[in-house]
């Protein structure tokens, strides 16, 4: 009787313990450097300061997303912006193939010609300072 209790007890804290777990640890750093500097280019700022960052180097593309805000001071409730970005290799030197910050994305093939300008931009940002 005494474990159905303590099985039930345990049952019972469960979703408690699951809502307080932290995210899952990051797969490349690197990567999410790469997606963090889209982030600061295309935004025009020299400083983010990112909440949740995942990172996905098995992927086909590999990438990375990560919430941010722009506020110096910035407390957990304000990382609700989101940046998502992919890359053609998991290492470096990354080649940038397209990136969404929020729900626009700007790539090469995107329908819209300023979405494709914002991404060359970028692109082009990205790629110098591989140089």
């Amino acid at each position: 009787m005494r474990t159905a209790v303590t099985i039930a007890a345990l049952a019972a804290a469960l979703p408690a313990v699951i809502l307080a777990a932290p995210p899952a640890a990051a797969q490349s750093a690197q990567l999410e450097q790469a997606c963090v500097m889209v982030a600061k280019n295309f935004l025009l700022i020299p400083t983010i300061k990112t909440g949740v960052v995942q990172s996905f180097p098995e992927l086909d593309p590999p990438g990375a997303r990560l919430t941010y805000s722009t506020r110096e001071d910035a407390k957990p409730t304000d990382f609700n912006n989101e940046v998502e970005c992919e890359f053609d290799k998991a290492q470096p030197p990354f080649n940038l193939l397209r990136f969404c910050i929020s729900k626009t994305c700007y790539g090469p093939n995107e329908a819209e010609q300023e979405n494709r300008r914002r991404y060359q931009e970028v692109k082009a940002l990205m790629d110098r300072q591989k140089k």
